[in-house]
């Protein structure tokens, strides 16, 4: 007897199916639907608005914050330059943390039912669907889970007067990083460096995924040894 394998239907909410797919599953979600068409996540109306985010919101929600933590450490002392100094070192320790996430979380490889399906939602939805721009930044509710233990990690290296501004220097970091997500794959850009990072991100969606981990710059590629070489990284969208 033939069993016939399991085919994903595009016109069903995704997100249950996918997990369905077990091995083939990392063949499928980096073959990419190239449609400004979002598909459906779940049959549920209330799970489907949850997945969905405008760009605007990521800045609107937390450059607030970012400037209540700059002012609480100056107000506990510390001059504007030293708070500058402290926030962009925040910001460059973001760098890393987006690297890392990106290239050992966001393209782990699953095989089984339940991490294929927590992958397609954490990132795997955006390589199967990457010009989808309500699913291009982190929904605000999860990014304010995931800040209680990155604010901890702070607190346990940080003394109490410079972990504002070290935590909102990370927290602008992620802010950036998400506004420059969204325009390397929506935005125009006719100038470098913008132009250059949006060839570079695309390329690792159409070209070579498991390159080019970076997405505010290629720092930690170069560093670390995932920069695409000359001819992929020049290859046009």
């Amino acid at each position: 007897m033939v069993v016939q394998e399991f085919t994903v239907d595009l016109n069903k909410p995704l997100v249950f199916q996918v997990g369905h797919l077990e091995e083939r599953y990392q063949e499928w979600v980096h073959q990419p639907i190239v449609s400004k068409e979002g598909p459906r996540f779940f049959a549920s109306n209330t799970m489907e608005f949850l997945t969905r985010t405008k760009w605007w919101a990521v800045p609107v929600i937390w450059l607030p914050v970012v400037c209540w933590m700059s002012i609480k450490s100056i107000r506990m002392g510390h001059a504007i330059h030293e708070v500058a100094l402290m926030a962009s070192f925040g910001i460059f320790i973001w760098t890393l943390i987006e690297y890392t996430l990106h290239r050992f979380l966001f393209h782990i490889e699953t095989k089984s039912y339940w991490t294929n399906t927590a992958h397609y939602l954490l990132h795997g939805c955006h390589h199967k669907h990457p010009m989808d721009s309500l699913r291009l930044v982190f929904p605000p509710a999860a990014t304010a889970i995931l800040c209680f233990p990155f604010w901890k990690l702070v607190v346990f290296f940080a003394t109490p007067s410079t972990t504002p501004a070290l935590f909102g220097g990370g927290l602008l970091g992620y802010v950036m990083y998400d506004c420059t997500h969204y325009y390397l794959h929506h935005g125009q850009p006719s100038k470098d460096p913008a132009k250059y990072l949006k060839r570079y991100h695309l390329n690792h969606h159409f070209r070579i995924q498991n390159r080019g981990f970076g997405i505010t710059s290629t720092f930690w590629d170069i560093v670390f040894g995932t920069l695409p070489s000359s001819n992929a990284a020049g290859k046009r969208y």
